[in-house]
């Protein structure tokens, strides 16, 4: 099992690129795809002659599981935001490049099935308003009602768009935020570095001025005896110089 510091953050990117490649292939249909009858692009044409294949129910159930893959992609983005704090610091500049490369990627996808939507629910719009076939004596949509449901749709597709520019912004905060804490993580270990440092020379300041204390009480200890030598010297001269003076 690989215990490497980056082994996890592999992992969860590898998967991301699978089940990414999996809702490309789900958005953006290859050519042959494109020319077995329009099924996704010209789905209007190809429903109108044939209403009994209902291309728009299946294209809504792609789009349902594609919008399920893009909710298992986030939590895997996610996850390799939580494993780049401990990837070392020589290295991880390039995994911040791989994580901002991935969000990139996702949001694109995110908008990719946003205009899929749109363009789903202004084809099934047209479809049903051009298809003799579709209405009957007592639809309860006239040509005003599908005028406000294309408004609508409209409406909801600028609503969409602002909102992923908003959720772009916050990404870029996002990441911002976190560069800002790793360079905040970097000075704190500086600071507790330099505070060992400090407590380091602080204990050899101690134990020099303990041996300067020593020095000086050993210091007045010899002054002490040097003094009383001499008081005895002086007076036993006295002593001497009284019993000659007195014989």
């Amino acid at each position: 099992m690989d215990t490497s510091p980056t082994a996890l953050f592999d992992s969860y990117e590898q998967d991301f690129k699978q089940i990414i490649g999996t809702i490309r292939e789900k958005l953006e249909p290859n050519e042959q795809d494109a020319n077995k009858g329009g099924k996704y692009f010209n789905l209007y044409f190809y429903s109108y002659i044939n209403p009994r294949h209902n291309f728009t129910e299946e294209r809504k159930s792609t789009l349902r599981r594609v919008e399920m893959e893009l909710e298992e992609a986030d939590e895997m983005v996610s996850q390799m935001e939580i494993e780049v704090q401990g990837v070392p610091q020589n290295i991880r500049a390039s995994y911040h490049v791989r994580l901002r490369s991935a969000k990139s990627e996702l949001q694109s996808l995110k908008k990719l099935l946003a205009d899929s939507r749109a363009q789903l629910a202004r084809s099934d719009l047209l479809a049903s308003n051009n298809n003799p076939n579709s209405y009957s004596s007592d639809d309860p949509y006239n040509s005003s009602d599908r005028a406000r449901l294309l408004a609508g749709t409209q409406v909801l597709e600028n609503g969409t768009k602002r909102l992923q520019q908003s959720y772009q912004m916050a990404l870029e905060t996002e990441t911002q935020g976190a560069e800002i804490l790793s360079n905040l993580r970097i000075q704190r270990e500086q600071i507790e570095n330099s505070r060992n440092t400090l407590q380091r020379a602080d204990l050899a300041i101690d134990r020099a001025s303990g041996t300067l204390k020593k020095m000086v009480r050993r210091m007045y200890q010899q002054r002490a005896m040097t003094i009383g030598i001499v008081a005895v010297l002086i007076l036993l001269i006295v002593i001497i110089s009284w019993e000659k003076l007195s014989g």
